[in-house]
């Protein structure tokens, strides 16, 4: 249908609208073509027509019909409005440039719609406009005339040149008036005009050597535009033989891949004159600069050579004017036309427009996917194009009209096993030999959600140190999805674990990085679990869920802590307050070698390694005379107490672990040697003199108070006792023999060992001795002799003190003992 931007009635138009709507609806099957005609130079965003509205779609149906246009063109000259109505000028249009003098000048694309698919073809005529003004090859014609020269001599002029085409192109030619010459337009067999100069009257170069005219062309234009041309005649001595050409046209056809330096024709002509009157020489007098840039005219030969590149896709057709002048001034004119011949030197391109990509997996075959626009330049056979495929893709080609094909699926896709074709289409001309190109597309299938996130693993394990830094990575867990996009795409989160769990970490929702939330503590927990799970982006989602067991290992962060003595106890990295004051161990200087002073006991939180504990002793005033059990922690003498050692000896025993590096704290131990206590007081009040804190002085002033009212009340209750005894001795003290102490030296049960918490000592009294029992925890009262508890002598015997010395085993060595657990008896002062 033609449809044109003219100046019509509305009765017209509406004739024209409606016949365009019954052949889209009738004829929907069949390419369809709709022709424009504007003229050139139009500026960019011009109306060419309404290409919507000529393809009968309406605004509503524009969404989804997608409109769209394919050129197979170098330049886009046409684009559509950012509505997808109209049809317009994307750049400037130059006819001369595109065309030249081709008439009429079509430029053809396609416009492609959907849903249904169709294609239509679009023609665009561009009309000419009086945009050139006709030129001159040279500004300056010199012509030579012999004085002799008889009226009516014609002498060809230089033909003026116009781009434009019909009535704007050229059409006259004008001379300035002269009384010796005039101006005749002879038209040639190929439509050309071709001005002459006529010698109206005989010339006499004695009178004037010289004459000066101004030829002027003129096209056919509204308004009309002119070039002009100078012509200088110089008037030379008589010359009665002009040179003839063997032709008057010399008609040349030339292969467009004729090599450079080729000698294309030549012309000759000759003279029937003698001596310098018959040396011709040639040169070209009318020839378009297209053609001087092409070939060259030797001036002695008449041989003309190529000098440029031969294209039939620039230029077909060449016209020159060859002027052959003797010695004498006299000249002939020939005209040459050079037809240029097509040889297939150029390959088709080929323009792809992707419809569809990426392509759904479930789309169905027959589905138009893409158009193919293909060219070539040539003409005839070398210009006629067959595409196709290689290789054995599930795609095909459809032609769809002249140059272009339809690309559709053939079979069905399946995404998961191929996701996505390398396609090449190869275009062949038909020209000898046949020359090819080829156009590289990527179809991508899409996806589905079809599959679950799959884990590396059912189950991590993962092992932390404990005192880590909150944000310390765990690990990473890993799931892959074999969709794609957002179907394969997995974010992971906590999807539960044990309980309490969830506090400790947390999973980074892109990475699947786990990351602590705070710092682990292994005394407080020594595992977890976590259940992470993997979902991808699909819709609807798939997820898949692993179990994350992680396991906190243990460092040395906890020094040992020493239960016993309390008072002496520092941590190997200092204290906040200040320890309060250990306690005192009172030590008989009778005691031998292995005698227990006390026991250091100590824990550790830590496990394994790190809990290991180690003892020894850092400080004594007689490094020979204590030692400390390496793992029981019990301190004893090393041997026996003599009488050159001090009455005070303050212990400080370190307490290891084996961590790395090895964390400690000590223990302070005070030991007064003296057999009694009496004799210990001294010592213990010096100490208390000694003491800082008005507080401890108060402890101790109380504790002293104490004493001596619980000797008072025992003084009393001996006393009674005694009375009692003058009675008769009581049945209980009956069964005991005379000797009322134990031998020289400590005695230990059977059952004795070095141990842990919890311990036991024996100790073994005489009979008639009352021994207080008292609690190892907290910190107990000192040890004190029988008989200064006492106070008086059991079943009517003298207490050994009194007649036997220090030392000194008692009489009676043989008196049977009674064994009963007891513990050490000390007194912590301050």
């Amino acid at each position: 249908m033609d449809v044109r931007p003219a100046t019509q009635g509305r009765a017209a138009a509406g004739r024209v609208a409606l016949l365009a709507v019954l052949l889209l609806v009738c004829c929907r099957a069949a390419p369809e073509r709709v022709r424009y005609a504007i003229p050139e130079e139009l500026g960019r965003g011009s109306l060419v027509g309404p290409l919507a509205r000529d393809l009968g779609l309406s605004p509503a149906d524009l969404p989804a019909r997608q409109l769209r246009i394919v050129s197979g063109d170098e330049k886009q000259y046409f684009t559509l409005g950012d509505d997808n109505t109209n049809l317009l000028v994307n750049e400037r249009i130059d006819r001369e440039g595109i065309c030249g003098a081709l008439s009429p000048c079509v430029l053809s694309l396609e416009a492609v719609v959907e849903n249904p698919f169709n294609i239509f073809h679009v023609s665009v005529t561009i009309q000419d406009i009086n945009d050139n003004a006709p030129q001159f090859d040279r500004e300056f014609i010199a012509i030579e005339m012999i004085e002799s020269t008889p009226p009516g001599a014609r002498f060809p002029l230089g033909s003026g040149r116009d781009p434009d085409i019909g009535a704007n192109s050229l059409h006259n030619y004008q001379l300035t008036p002269n009384p010796l010459f005039t101006l005749v337009v002879r038209e040639s067999p190929d439509g050309t005009k071709q001005p002459e100069l006529v010698l109206e009257k005989s010339l006499d170069r004695e009178k004037q050597r010289n004459h000066y005219l101004i030829l002027t062309a003129v096209d056919g234009g509204d308004p009309a535009r002119s070039g002009t041309t100078q012509i200088k005649i110089n008037v030379t001595d008589a010359n009665d033989n002009p040179p003839v050409f063997t032709k008057e046209i010399y008609k040349v056809r030339l292969l467009e891949n004729v090599p450079e330096g080729s000698l294309a024709f030549q012309v000759k002509a000759t003279d029937g004159d003698e001596g310098t009157n018959a040396e011709i020489t040639y040169s070209f007098s009318d020839i378009a600069n297209s053609a001087r840039q092409l070939f060259t005219l030797d001036s002695r030969t008449g041989d003309v050579t190529v000098t440029g590149p031969l294209d039939y896709e620039e230029g077909k057709y060449y016209e020159a004017s060859v002027e052959g002048k003797d010695g004498g001034g006299l000249s002939a004119h020939a005209k040459v036309h050079i037809d240029i011949l097509d040889v297939n030197d150029n390959a088709p391109t080929i323009s792809v427009l992707p419809i569809l990509n990426p392509i759904p997996e479930d789309s169905v075959p027959s589905t138009v996917i893409a158009v193919i626009n293909v060219r070539d330049r040539d003409s005839g056979d070398n210009g006629e194009v067959n595409c196709n495929i290689e290789g054995d893709l599930p795609f095909r080609l459809e032609p769809s009209s002249e140059n272009t094909y339809k690309l559709i699926i053939a079979s069905t896709l399946d995404r998961e096993r191929v996701s996505a074709y390398n396609m090449t289409i190869t275009a062949t001309d038909g020209g000898s030999p046949a020359l090819s190109s080829r156009a590289a597309l990527v179809l991508e299938v899409s996806d589905v959600n079809d599959n679950a996130p799959v884990f590396e693993e059912a189950a991590y394990s993962a092992y932390v140190a404990e005192n880590n830094a909150a944000g310390a990575p765990v690990l990473r867990v890993r799931a892959r999805d074999a969709d794609a996009g957002a179907n394969g795409r997995v974010s992971y989160w906590l999807a539960g674990g044990s309980a309490g769990a969830a506090p400790y970490v947390s999973v980074e929702a892109r990475s699947g990085a786990v990351y602590a939330q705070r710092s682990f503590d292994y005394e407080q927990c020594r595992e977890f679990a976590v259940a992470v799970r993997a979902q991808d982006g699909g819709a609807p989602a798939r997820s898949s869920t692993a179990t994350v067991r992680v396991f906190v290992l243990d460092r040395n962060d906890n020094a040992p802590r020493v239960l016993w003595p309390a008072g002496g106890a520092g941590a190997g990295a200092g204290a906040g307050a200040a320890p309060a004051p250990a306690p005192f161990e009172v030590v008989p200087r009778s005691a031998e070698a292995g005698y227990l002073v006390a026991k250091v006991v100590a824990v550790d939180a830590d496990a394994g390694r790190n809990a290991w504990l180690s003892y020894e002793l850092v400080q004594a005033p007689e490094p020979a005379l204590f030692r400390v059990g390496l793992h029981s922690g019990e301190v004893r003498t090393a041997r026996a107490v003599s009488e050159r050692d001090a009455a005070k000896q303050r212990l400080v025993a370190v307490v290891k672990d084996h961590g790395q590096p090895a964390l400690s704290a000590t223990a302070t131990l005070h030991v007064v040697l003296a057999e009694s206590l009496q004799e210990a007081l001294p010592e213990l009040s010096e100490r208390a003199a000694g003491a800082d804190s008005p507080a401890e002085l108060q402890f101790y002033l109380v504790l002293a108070l104490a004493l001596l009212s619980a000797l008072f009340l025992l003084s009393v209750a001996l006393a009674v006792l005694a009375r009692v005894r003058r009675a008769g001795p009581p049945a209980v003290l009956r069964c005991l023999g005379a000797q009322r102490f134990s031998v020289a030296g400590a005695a230990f049960p059977a059952d004795f060992c070095e141990g842990t918490l919890p311990y036991s000592y024996n100790l073994c009294v005489a009979p008639g001795r009352a021994v207080a029992e008292g609690a190892w925890l907290p910190p107990p009262l000192p040890s004190l002799a029988a008989e200064e508890l006492l106070g008086a002598e059991p079943c009517g015997k003298r207490s050994p003190t009194s007649s036997a010395g220090a030392g000194e085993p008692p009489a009676d060595a043989e008196a049977p003992q009674v064994c009963k657990p007891a513990q050490s008896l000390s007194l912590s002062l301050s």
